[in-house]
């Protein structure tokens, strides 16, 4: 008999969100896959080194939303239940993405 393994939480997303979430995504996919290109026809480094900026600045962008709703949703709802573990969890979380 398999024991299914509750190590990980889920959640469910809006519509919004989901499409908003995975649009940001996408646009990063295409991003990468440009600087690959770009590294496969030996473009100058400087030009790279942008795109990889602008790749970065978008990753920060889409954990700035998912952030700011994990917040509004997920933390909020589990503070309201009296589940105060949830802090730590976000304390630990914002620490790894301070590094």
């Amino acid at each position: 008999m398999e024991k299914k393994c509750d190590c990980h939480k889920i959640k469910k997303r809006s519509e919004e969100e989901y499409r908003s979430l995975l649009n940001r995504l996408s646009r990063i996919e295409g991003q990468v896959r440009g600087i690959r290109k770009m590294v496969e026809s030996d473009t100058y480094c400087t030009d790279i080194l942008t795109q990889v900026s602008a790749i970065h600045a978008a990753l920060n962008a889409f954990n700035r939303e998912l952030l700011a709703n994990h917040i509004r949703t997920c933390v909020a709802d589990d503070i309201r239940n009296g589940n105060d573990e949830t802090i730590e969890e976000l304390v630990q979380t914002l620490q790894k993405l301070m590094k």
